[in-house]
């Protein structure tokens, strides 16, 4: 079987058990969104074009695991996106956090595509200013991409946003990606405004790794 597949089982499997078990045992939460585009590390994954997002987690302590759904356009057989995760977190002080975890990306039609990552994380909090730094590694194609974000609230409503991050590839190559901007918390739901751009040549991703204006209405039920 896929390694891909077999993880993907093995926490879709997990998300099942967890769910099943909630009430008694930890809390669940959804998700849901709607966006003019779907960017994920610099790169548009709906060809600049809509998306709508959903998710289910459940947590139980410092454990968590979740599924996510996105569509996507690659120009190719694969129209949904997938992502299967798990983990744990927990925290060193308190104003110090750990996280790791496996996320599997699954996208049906096009099984050539799927694939998993290893992610170990630390987040920080330091008054009205937070922020992390977490490396992603890819064990099957060898691949790093490393991130950081921050957030500084200017009200309760209120806050603004930024992140970089790195992908290398083992082939060879790399590319830095990075955005900004910010999200207010309305009473019914939460808008987020964000600038993002890449270094990416536009000969290798064209339009997809322009910069972009992603505008997002988001909530967590």
């Amino acid at each position: 079987m896929n390694n891909n597949l077999s993880r993907a089982s093995l926490l879709a499997a997990a998300l099942v058990a967890a769910a099943g078990t909630a009430q008694a045992q930890g809390d669940v939460s959804f998700n849901a969104a709607v966006a003019n585009d779907y960017v994920w590390r610099g790169v548009s994954q709906t060809d600049n074009n809509a998306t709508l997002q959903a998710g289910v987690d459940y947590t139980n302590g410092g454990f968590y695991v979740g599924g996510w759904a996105s569509n996507v356009d690659f120009g190719s057989d694969a129209d949904i996106e997938v992502d299967l995760y798990g983990g744990f977190r927990g925290a060193f002080t308190d104003n110090l956090s750990w996280d790791v975890g496996v996320i599997t990306y699954v996208y049906p039609g096009e099984d050539d595509l799927n694939f998993t990552e290893l992610k170990a994380g630390l987040g920080f909090t330091a008054d009205a200013l937070s922020g992390g730094a977490t490396v992603y590694y890819d064990p099957d194609n060898k691949n790093t991409y490393v991130e950081g974000t921050g957030a500084y609230a200017f009200t309760e409503k209120l806050k603004g946003l930024a992140s970089v991050g790195n992908a290398s590839f083992d082939g060879g190559g790399d590319y830095t990606n990075w955005s900004l901007g910010g999200a207010y918390a309305f009473s019914a739901f939460d808008l987020t405004l964000k600038y993002t751009d890449t270094d990416i040549d536009d000969a290798f991703a064209g339009d997809a790794a322009d910069e972009n204006f992603v505008v997002m209405i988001s909530k967590v039920f």
